[in-house]
């Protein structure tokens, strides 16, 4: 049976979107999550939604606990995790506004947990194998339904995720820019990689919301441009989220290998 993980909200907790709602405090090893879960059923799928950064946006990114988040769902039963973020553009065709879906990403974090398995006991170390690290499933259901919703979506780019708070400098934005990265963030890493450590299917709607620091004929980013986009894009977020959840089906994957 499916049941969808819903990480980031986007207002998918509206009781007049969602039925049979319950609010779960739940606990796992590795701790609390960031916040309760609101279950229920949306257009007749199981759903979970979990808020990454706490209600009211209270929790900065090294401090989420990601391995909690992950684990709780898994507690759930959950068999697919969407996931929302906003992110940065570091390329001009990426307004401010439109969609994307990442298929790969680049790690620049430097003080966050990475994995489940540093609990295992001595000698048993996992080297996970992920090439591709999103699910090629959800993506190109994602991709598919935007593009039935004439949604601007951006498809197959690379996200680097950031340590933060702080935003880029310049020559930072304009190095990631070198580095084939189309997208920034402070979210999907390690996120993504923990999904898979759990053999979810997991795929991430980003919301572009500024151009970083790299356009010098733009504003550089501030955090209340981020909000006020964030804002803006989430009726689109909440449409394609709404449109995506009833066709998630069950299917052989490489994710649950």
């Amino acid at each position: 049976m499916v049941r969808v993980g819903i990480i980031g909200g986007t207002g998918l907790d509206d009781p007049r979107l969602i039925s049979e709602t319950k609010k779960i405090n739940i606990r796992t090893r590795y701790g609390k999550p960031s916040s309760e879960i609101t279950t229920g059923k949306i257009r007749g799928v199981e759903v979970a939604i979990l808020a990454r950064h706490g209600k009211g946006h209270t929790i900065w990114p090294t401090l989420v606990n990601f391995r909690a988040n992950i684990a709780a769902l898994k507690k759930l039963k959950c068999t697919h995790i969407l996931a929302t973020t906003a992110c940065g553009s570091l390329r001009a065709k990426i307004k401010p506004g439109d969609l994307a879906i990442p298929n790969q990403f680049i790690d620049f974090t430097k003080h966050r947990n990475p994995t489940f398995h540093n609990l295992r006991r001595e000698g048993d170390v996992l080297h996970l194998s992920i090439p591709d690290p999103f699910c090629g499933y959800l993506s190109g259901l994602l991709k598919r339904t935007a593009t039935r919703l004439d949604l601007k979506c951006h498809n197959d780019v690379t996200v680097v995720t950031i340590e933060g708070p702080r935003l880029s400098t310049r020559a930072e934005s304009h190095m990631f820019r070198s580095w084939g990265a189309d997208i920034i963030n402070m979210s999907t890493v390690p996120e993504v990689i923990l999904a898979r450590e759990a053999k979810f299917c997991y795929s991430v709607i980003a919301m572009s919301t500024d151009y970083d620091s790299w356009k010098e004929d733009d504003d550089p980013v501030t955090w209340d441009m981020i909000k006020t986009r964030m804002k803006e894009n989430a009726a689109n977020v909440k449409k394609l989220l709404l449109e995506v959840i009833p066709e998630i089906e069950e299917v052989d994957c490489e994710c649950c290998e």
